[in-house]
C-alpha cells in the first residue's frame, strides 16, 4: 500500500476545504459535492423520532459525556444492554437539537433518524433524504446511488446536520454507510447493545448505557404514578427496595409502573409477586403494560441479542452456555467456571450435532471454543465481565427470563452440572483462597435456591452441604445457622425426618449452633444424631465417631467435664487403633482431650499433650494451617494454667498476628485470640524493678473489641 506524503496529504485537504472532495468508507473521491434542489423545504426532518417516555430521567451523567463529545467533533455511540434506554437518551438529543432555534450554530437543517438493524433500512431511510433534499442525479429505482449521494452531500454540507443510526445489530452493516462529518458542521449519534472494538474507531466515542441509579429510580417512579394520577400507589420506603428486585432496569420500572396503574396494586403487594418464582415474569412484566410502544415483551427483549448470535456461532454453544450462566449468581461467577471438564463435558453432549460421511457425531468442546462464546455474549450485552479473568455477571432480569424459557428437564441437568463445575473449582484449603471460596460459596447459595429442588435429587449433590463447611471457616456463624436450618427443613419435605440426609444436615447445624455459641441447641441435636449413626453406621464408623467427638465438645461447653472426658479419652484411642495415629481426626481428637484435661484440671497432662499436638500439626498440616493456629493458642492456654504467664503471652501474641494474617482481623478466631491476649495481660504479674527504679505503671488492657 503506498504511504501518502505530506504534500499529496496537503492538497487533498485543501481539495476537501474547496469542497470538491467528499469522502466516503475510508475513500476519497475526487467530484464535485451535490447540492440540494431549490425547492427543498427546510429543516429536513427523516424518520420517526421516538417519543418521549413518561417520567423520561434525563441521565444527566451520560448526557454530559455525550455533549463533551460533541464537542471535541466526535460521534457517540450509545451502548449498552436491552431495556437501558439508549434510544430515548438518542431521541433526547435529537429532539433537543432539532427543536432549537435555528441561527448560527444552532438548530438542524437536516435529521435523519434510521432505524438500522440491517443495512437495506439504512440505505432506504438515506435514500428517502436525499430524494427530501432533491439532490442532482436521483433515480427513483436505485436507493443505493440515492445513498450514496446524501453520503457526498453530508460529507460536504456547510449545514447543520444529525444522522442517528439507532440499534445497530452488527457494525459490519453500518461500516460503509457512516456519514463523515468533514466539513465539521454534523454530527452521528449511534446506539447499539453491542460494545465492540469497532464501534469506538474513527474518532467515534462509545459511551456505555447503564441501569437506573437510587435516585432515577425513586424519582421515576414518584413522577409516573403521580403524573397518571395515581400517587397513592407511591411507597417511598418501597421504591428502592422494587427497583432494586427488578434490577434497576429502565424498562422494566416501566412495566411495573404501568402495572401498579392497570392493577391498582400498591408496591408491597407487587414486590411480593415479584419475588415469587412460581410467579412468570411474562405476567408481571407483560405486554399490556408497555405504555411506551417499545414493541417486545420485555422477556423477549433482553434476550433478543441471542438470535443475532445464535445466527454468528458455528459452535452451537452460545444458548447452551448461556443456560448455565443465568443459574449463577448476578453479582459474579468465575470466569473459568465454564472451561472445566465437567463443563465442557456436558456442551458436548447438547450443542448440535454434526454430520461426519453417513452419521452425525459431535465434537468435544474445547476451552477456546468456550472463551469465543462467552465473549461473543459479552459483546452482545448478555453477560458482563471487566477483565478477561474477571467474574461473569449477568443481569437478575436476564438471568430469569433465560431460566423461565428453559424446559424442566434441562433446568435440572444444567444445575447439576454448574454444581459440577462449582465443586471442581472449590479450594482445598479456603483459607489460602479467601476470595475465591467466598464467590464460589455465594454462586453454590444462588445455584441451591434458584434450581431448588434440582439439586436435592435423585441424590443431594456435595455443593449443598459443602457451602455449611465454608461458612463456618469463614468464621460467618450466623449465616452457617441460617443455611442449616434451611437445609435440613428441606431435605425433611423430601426425604422426612429419618433420612439420612436429614441427619446430616442435622449434624452441621449442630456444628454451626455450637460456633455461634448456641450450644443449649447443639447439645440434643449432637446427641439424636450420634443415636443414630450408631444404629445406621456402627460404633466404630468414622462418621460415629466424629459424633461422639462433636458430643464431646458440647458436654465440655455445658460444664458436663467428665462426661466430656470421657467421651474424649474414648473417641481418641477408637481414632488411634482406626485411623492410625498421624491422621487428622485423631489430631482433631487429641487436640479435644487436652482441652477436656485442663478443663479437668489436670494441668500437665494437658499440657504435654497441648505440646504434641501443636507439634503433629506443625509437622503434618504445616505452621499456618487454622488447625496449626489452633493449636497453637490451646497450647498457649495450657502455659497460663501452668502458670507459665511470660510463654503465654508471647505464644498468644504470636497467634493473634498468624489470625489476622491468614483468616483476617474480622474473624471470630482472631478476635477471640484479641480477647483472651486481654484478658492474659489483664492478669499478668507486673514484674518487680531493680532497686532505684521508679515502678512502671501496669500495663492497660487491650481493647478486646480490637
Amino acid at each position: 500500500m503506498a504511504v501518502e506524503g505530506s504534500g499529496e496529504r496537503r492538497a487533498r485537504q485543501g481539495a476537501r476545504a474547496g469542497r470538491d472532495v467528499t469522502q466516503v468508507a475510508g475513500d476519497l473521491h475526487l467530484h464535485p459535492a451535490p447540492e440540494p434542489g431549490p425547492s427543498v423545504e427546510w429543516p429536513v426532518w427523516v424518520g420517526d423520532v421516538p417519543r418521549r417516555a413518561a417520567a423520561f430521567q434525563p441521565r444527566t451523567a451520560v448526557r454530559k459525556k455525550a455533549d463533551a463529545a460533541r464537542g471535541r467533533g466526535a460521534d457517540v455511540v450509545l451502548s449498552g444492554p436491552g431495556g437501558v434506554g439508549k434510544s430515548q437518551l438518542a431521541a433526547s438529543l435529537a429532539r433537543e437539537s432539532r427543536d432549537a432555534e435555528r441561527g448560527e450554530g444552532t438548530g438542524l437543517d437536516v435529521l435523519v433518524w434510521v432505524r438500522a438493524t440491517s443495512t437495506d433500512q439504512v440505505i432506504s431511510a438515506y435514500a428517502q433524504a436525499a430524494g427530501r433534499l432533491q439532490l442532482p442525479g436521483l433515480s427513483p429505482d436505485d436507493d443505493d446511488s440515492a445513498a450514496r449521494l446524501l453520503l457526498r452531500w453530508l460529507a460536504a454540507t456547510g449545514r447543520r446536520w444529525l444522522v442517528v443510526l439507532d440499534d445497530i445489530d452488527d457494525p459490519a452493516d453500518v461500516r460503509d454507510w457512516w456519514p463523515d462529518s468533514g466539513a465539521g458542521r454534523g454530527w452521528v449519534v449511534a446506539t447499539s447493545r453491542r460494545d465492540d472494538a469497532e464501534l469506538s474507531g474513527a474518532g467515534r466515542a462509545l459511551i456505555r448505557l447503564g441501569l437506573y441509579s437510587d435516585g432515577e429510580a425513586r424519582a421515576y417512579f414518584h413522577r409516573r404514578l403521580a403524573d397518571a394520577g395515581h400517587g397513592h400507589l407511591h411507597d417511598p420506603g418501597r421504591a428502592v427496595e422494587l427497583a432494586r428486585a427488578l434490577g434497576y432496569l429502565p424498562l422494566a420500572l416501566g412495566h411495573a409502573a404501568a402495572y401498579l396503574i392497570n392493577k391498582r396494586v400498591v408496591m408491597a403487594d407487587y414486590l411480593a409477586l415479584l419475588e415469587n418464582t412460581g410467579n412468570r415474569l411474562g405476567d408481571l412484566l407483560p405486554p399490556s403494560a408497555d405504555t411506551e410502544g417499545y414493541g417486545r415483551p420485555v422477556t423477549v427483549s433482553l434476550l433478543l441479542s441471542l438470535d443475532a448470535i445464535e445466527e454468528t456461532d458455528p459452535s452451537g454453544l452460545a444458548r447452551p452456555l448461556l443456560h448455565l450462566a443465568a443459574l449463577m449468581d448476578p453479582l459474579g461467577h468465575p470466569a473459568d467456571a465454564w472451561t472445566t471438564l465437567e463443563a465442557r463435558d456436558h456442551l458436548g453432549t447438547v450443542r448440535p450435532p454434526r454430520r461426519r460421511r453417513f452419521r452425525k457425531y459431535r465434537p468435544a468442546v474445547t476451552e477456546a471454543e468456550v472463551r469465543d462464546v462467552l465473549e461473543r455474549l459479552r459483546i452482545y450485552a448478555l453477560i458482563a465481565q471487566d477483565t478477561a479473568g474477571a467474574p461473569i455477571r449477568m443481569h437478575a432480569l436476564t438471568a430469569r427470563a433465560v431460566r423461565e424459557s428453559m424446559a424442566p428437564e434441562a433446568l435440572s441437568t444444567a444445575a447439576r452440572v454448574a454444581a459440577d463445575a462449582i465443586m471442581g473449582l472449590w479450594p482445598r484449603h479456603e483459607h489460602k483462597e479467601r476470595e475465591a471460596a467466598a464467590l464460589l460459596r455465594a454462586n453454590a447459595i444462588h445455584l441451591e435456591e434458584t434450581t431448588r429442588p434440582a439439586l436435592w435429587r435423585p441424590e443431594v449433590h456435595s455443593c449443598v452441604f459443602r457451602v455449611s463447611r465454608s461458612l463456618t471457616q469463614a468464621g460467618l456463624y450466623d449465616q452457617a445457622v441460617e443455611n442449616d436450618e434451611t437445609a435440613v427443613r428441606v431435605s425433611t419435605e423430601i426425604y422426612g425426618p429419618e433420612h439420612l440426609h436429614t441427619l446430616l444436615g442435622l449434624h452441621n447445624l449442630a456444628v454451626s449452633y455450637n460456633d455461634a455459641g448456641r450450644n443449649q441447641d447443639a447439645l440434643p441435636i449432637r446427641e439424636r444424631v450420634l443415636g443414630h449413626w450408631e444404629r445406621l453406621f456402627g460404633v466404630g464408623h468414622p462418621d460415629t465417631l466424629t459424633a461422639r467427638h462433636n458430643l464431646a465438645v458440647s458436654y465440655r461447653d455445658a460444664g458436663r467435664v467428665e462426661e466430656a472426658l470421657d467421651l474424649s479419652e474414648r473417641v481418641l484411642a477408637d481414632r488411634e487403633r482406626l485411623l492410625g495415629v498421624d491422621h487428622a481426626d485423631t489430631l482433631s481428637a487429641r487436640h479435644n482431650l487436652a482441652i477436656a484435661l485442663g478443663d479437668a484440671g489436670r494441668v500437665e497432662e494437658a499440657l504435654d499433650l497441648s505440646e504434641r499436638v501443636l507439634a503433629d500439626r506443625e509437622r503434618l498440616l504445616g505452621a499456618d494451617h487454622p488447625d496449626t493456629l489452633h493449636a497453637r493458642h490451646n497450647l498457649s492456654v495450657s502455659y497460663r494454667d501452668a502458670g507459665r504467664m511470660p510463654e503465654a503471652l508471647a505464644l498468644n501474641e504470636q497467634v493473634l498476628t498468624e489470625y489476622a494474617r491468614i483468616l483476617g482481623a474480622d474473624h471470630p478466631d482472631t478476635s477471640r485470640a484479641r480477647a483472651v491476649l486481654a484478658k492474659f495481660r489483664a492478669t499478668a504479674p507486673i514484674p518487680e524493678e531493680p532497686p532505684g527504679n521508679p515502678p512502671r505503671p501496669h500495663p492497660p488492657a487491650a481493647d478486646a473489641s480490637g
